[in-house]
């Protein structure tokens, strides 16, 4: 009777002991998970009201939702009376094994959380990165899809991407149309001026302000070259190029302006 008295008591101070121990890791946890929970949530909030691009919330709700509860496990742990500076090397070392096996799927991650943050593009804008140009389809964590002109579709990793020079072509709402003219040296440059000052006045989709701009740029081999400026809505700018080409060597040819080309005299001398 006494020996099982002794063994009763002995398993009652286990039980105080370590019962306490348990009881308070599982308030800790039921507790800390609630916190985990409003955390996250207030994160989140605040992502969307900084207008943060909404492709990227889920995932670093999903990255601080994960470190949170990292935490919140090892306080437990530490709480029942475990050691945990066994679980955190292990859990180290796990992690150097697999970030060095993905160090280029981690590079495409952190990339494409720099291009969603920093917004250098967006979907819908035409632009130029690493040799490669079209529009941006879609802009994903990993890579950054772009269709091309001529319908074709680049997967570009956002490693590289977050890396590079990037022209944003459409990002302004209008842009410079740059073109120069040449005719040639026995025309009058003056006329040829006014004609196309004029056909740029007459075109509607051509800014007013800043105002157009054209001069004698270049007194060049075998012609003489007209610098042509005017200011353009961004979408209307190819349509404007090709259309003002075609006018000015209409109205050229009409006028009597002649657009010289490359000529070579070719002499032939007969040797007795």
């Amino acid at each position: 009777m006494e020996e099982i008295k002794k063994h009763w008591d002995q398993l009652s101070e286990v039980i105080l002991e370590y019962g306490l121990q348990v009881l308070g890791a599982i308030a800790v946890l039921i507790i800390g998970r609630i916190i985990v929970k409003a955390i996250v949530s207030r994160f989140v909030k605040t992502l969307k009201k900084r207008e943060v691009d909404p492709t990227i919330i889920p995932t670093l709700r999903g990255v601080a939702n994960v470190a949170l509860m990292a935490a919140l496990i090892f306080a437990v742990i530490g709480i029942v009376g475990i050691p945990t500076s066994g679980f955190i090397a292990v859990f180290g070392a796990a992690g150097l094994a697999i970030g060095l096996a993905l160090q280029g799927s981690l590079s495409n991650f952190a990339g494409g959380i720099l291009i969603l943050t920093l917004k250098p593009f967006k979907a819908g804008d035409f632009v130029e990165v690493n040799g490669q140009s079209g529009t941006v389809h879609a802009v994903t964590i990993i890579n950054t899809v772009l269709r091309t002109v001529d319908n074709k579709i680049i997967y570009l990793a956002n490693g590289a991407v977050a890396g590079a020079n990037i022209t944003n072509v459409t990002h302004e709402p209008k842009r410079r149309w740059d073109k120069v003219f040449g005719i040639g040296y026995e025309d009058d440059f003056e006329k040829a001026k006014k004609i196309i000052a004029d056909m740029l006045d007459a075109d509607p989709r051509v800014h007013k302000d800043p105002a157009p701009f054209v001069r004698v740029g270049n007194l060049g081999d075998s012609s003489v070259d007209i610098t042509v400026r005017a200011w353009v809505d961004t979408a209307e700018l190819w349509n404007l190029n090709f259309d003002m080409i075609e006018k000015v060597k209409k109205e050229f040819d009409a006028q009597g302006i002649s657009i010289p080309f490359p000529q070579r005299d070719v002499h032939i001398y007969n040797e007795k």
